[in-house]
């Protein structure tokens, strides 16, 4: 490690920025020289070497690469460090996914070119470099010390810092670079980009933001005080703040324009934090949020034990039921009166036998609002 380099990583980690850093086929170096300087710990949150192609695979969340090495499979890269940074930081520090997918000399001959795709991620946008390096001018290691370079390039220019080093790129060599801004936090989540997306009261959206303890789930067409009355009761049986949840997705319905996405989550101004998603049943939204508290109605729970809404398969709710279990989540209910005006509770739901801990009852006394999205809406309607 010179000292050019040396001094970069210092200011890098003088930086509030914090990373996860994936790299596979070359930038080994760039790992050791961001770890050999102190105050690593400031900056590195983890780093992964998915070298392997189903490796590869599973870092990118079960997606398969056509191609390993090519600009898709680095934005791919740089987009699930920076997943896996929110997921690992302990603070508000914005955090940057870094990635590398090369191929260079190795102890065999290779038909292809020497390439190296760079990527980072951050809140707004995504930028990636490529190289193609000269074949037969280095050995492998001459090659690796050129590709380690760039991401300490790439991860200074993320934090803002000016890196001054010398790439030792041959004349013959160019570095190009494409920045892409991310798009709207909702397309993003249309898109599949997002995992969720944060709205707060007072209208910030954030993209895969710290996961929700609690969430009372909802179309909210519109918002009632029922959902508010329900969420404060919800908060006090399940001991954490209660968010609500709208799935842009449904079952058998087309997915929310924007514009509808907008109209409802405009309802939640000043009234609490909205979370979206594209989780549509209860089963995504614990794999989504595993040990999340959800505050549902005694209508919903009565489906939530029901064949029918599992391909009238018993065994495939009981398997649901499970694995919601083991993922730690559970369901605070609160009683509801049905279309001939009965009010019922979580003592008439026939919940099967063992499940009783996966349900926690809201009594009567704390909450009881006899209203329906459903009858606001005939009602505005006449």
């Amino acid at each position: 490690m010179d000292t050019a380099i040396t001094a970069a990583v210092a200011r890098i980690h003088n930086t509030p920025e914090q990373a996860v850093l994936a790299v596979a086929g070359a930038g080994n170096y760039a790992l050791a020289w961001l770890l050999g300087v102190g105050g690593a710990s400031r900056t590195v949150l983890e780093t992964r070497v998915p070298y392997g192609y189903p490796a590869m695979t599973d870092f990118l969340g079960g997606y398969a690469p056509e191609q390993t090495v090519a600009p898709d499979t680095a934005r791919r890269m740089a987009r699930a460090a920076w997943q896996r940074g929110l997921a690992l930081r302990e603070s508000d520090a914005p955090i940057v996914g870094v990635a590398c997918t090369a191929t260079i000399a190795t102890d065999r001959a290779k038909r292809g070119d020497h390439r190296a795709f760079i990527a980072t991620w951050d809140d707004a946008a995504v930028t990636i470099d490529a190289v193609t390096l000269e074949k037969g001018l280095r050995e492998r290691a001459g090659e690796e010390d050129v590709v380690s370079r760039l991401v300490i390039a790439a991860l200074a220019r993320a934090c803002n810092v000016d890196a001054e080093l010398d790439l030792r790129l041959a004349t013959s060599e160019r570095v190009t670079t494409e920045t892409i801004r991310h798009a709207h936090p909702m397309q993003r989540l249309l898109d599949g980009e997002a995992r969720w997306v944060t709205v707060h009261p007072d209208g910030r959206m954030a993209v895969d933001a710290a996961a929700p303890l609690a969430l009372l789930p909802g179309s909210f067409n519109p918002l009632h005080q029922g959902h508010t009355r329900l969420a404060a009761a919800a908060a006090g049986t399940l001991a954490t703040p209660v968010a609500y949840e709208l799935s842009v997705v449904n079952v058998d319905k087309p997915p929310l324009t924007i514009a509808e996405i907008r109209r409802r989550v405009d309802q939640f101004r000043g009234v609490g934090t909205v979370v979206l998603t594209r989780a549509e049943t209860f089963r995504k939204k614990a794999d989504l949020f595993p040990g999340c508290g959800f505050a549902i109605g005694w209508d919903t729970a009565t489906r939530l034990i029901e064949p029918r809404y599992y391909g009238d398969s018993a065994a495939a709710m009981l398997t649901a039921l499970a694995e919601m279990w083991a993922l730690g989540c559970r369901f605070a209910v609160a009683g509801r009166a049905d279309a001939a005006g009965a009010f019922h509770t979580l003592a008439d739901i026939n919940v099967p036998g063992g499940f009783h801990p996966l349900f926690v009852d809201i009594p009567e006394g704390k909450f009881r609002a006899d209203v329906s999205s459903t009858a606001l809406r005939e009602r505005s309607g006449r």
